[in-house]
């Protein structure tokens, strides 16, 4: 296989992944209220909790396989990326006050050190296995590892800060709040739609046009789970400055001994 439709390839694997994504996000939207109902009965989306996990695991294998077809990675490359799953997922075992914990750090800093698809493998593969150390498997792990492999991926996307690692660090830092932000909400869509009561002035009602739906979503995500996201952005922003200038040096030294080209290289 080509480098060229190597990179074809793995973009657009990570296209159909976020696409499945997206599906499972916004697809309770578009239930009726009887679904909605019988699906609030049965579990809150855990009918389509394996069809989405195990899609995206097939996804992600195919974007490896790709990669060392084109020989952007090779095995040692996959054993860092094992490596930094394992790390990632210990991280993610710290949690502070508010929602803060290290879950977002390695994703971030790798997507933007070795591009967005190992980004995208790092937070969700460490996403999964943090779940299985915890016993935290529900319908909500698909979401989570879309979720924070979507935060590495998009700092993947990052333009690339020259001179010293501190300009880049800031820019994620920025990155890692709005993201903190961005995957609470996600987080909150996924269930809202069940769990919410019918009466409420904050919950989903199928029949109102999507300026209501909107509104009526913000009101819910700033009365329930803000000030948590406030906490986890914080922290984000705080452990990328602190620890990712040397993080950042340290990958550099990675990628001078191993057989690695982000997809932008």
């Amino acid at each position: 296989m080509s480098r060229r439709w190597g990179d074809w390839l793995s973009a657009a694997t990570l296209l159909v992944a976020s696409a499945l994504g997206l599906w499972g996000l916004f697809r309770p939207l578009f239930l009726s209220a009887g679904e909605l109902g019988r699906g609030a009965a049965s579990g809150a989306g855990s009918e389509q909790a394996p069809v989405l996990i195990f899609g995206l695991l097939a996804l992600c294998l195919v974007v490896v396989v790709s990669n060392l077809e084109t020989r952007r990675m090779d095995a040692r490359s996959v054993a860092l990326l094992g490596v930094l799953v394992g790390i990632s997922a210990c991280l993610r075992l710290i949690s502070g006050p508010l929602g803060a914990s290290g879950s977002f750090l390695l994703p971030i800093l790798c997507g933007y050190a070795f591009g967005a698809d190992f980004g995208f493998l790092l937070g969700a593969l460490a996403m999964l296995m943090s779940s299985l150390l915890t016993g935290g498997i529900g319908p909500w792990l698909p979401f989570q590892m879309f979720g924070v492999g979507w935060c590495g991926m998009v700092a993947g996307w990052l333009p690339p800060m020259p001179g010293r690692y501190g300009r880049a660090c800031v820019l994620l830092a920025i990155w890692g709040v709005l993201s903190a932000f961005i995957f609470g909400a996600l987080m909150n869509l996924w269930v809202w739609p069940f769990l919410t009561p019918a009466a409420s002035e904050h919950s989903f009602d199928p029949g109102q046009v999507w300026k209501v739906t909107a509104a009526r979503f913000g009101a819910y995500y700033l009365a329930t789970s803000s000030w948590w996201d406030a906490g986890r952005a914080m922290a984000n922003g705080v452990l990328i400055l602190l620890g990712g200038p040397p993080i950042l040096r340290l990958f550099e030294r990675f990628q001078r001994r191993l057989q690695f080209e982000s997809a932008d290289g």
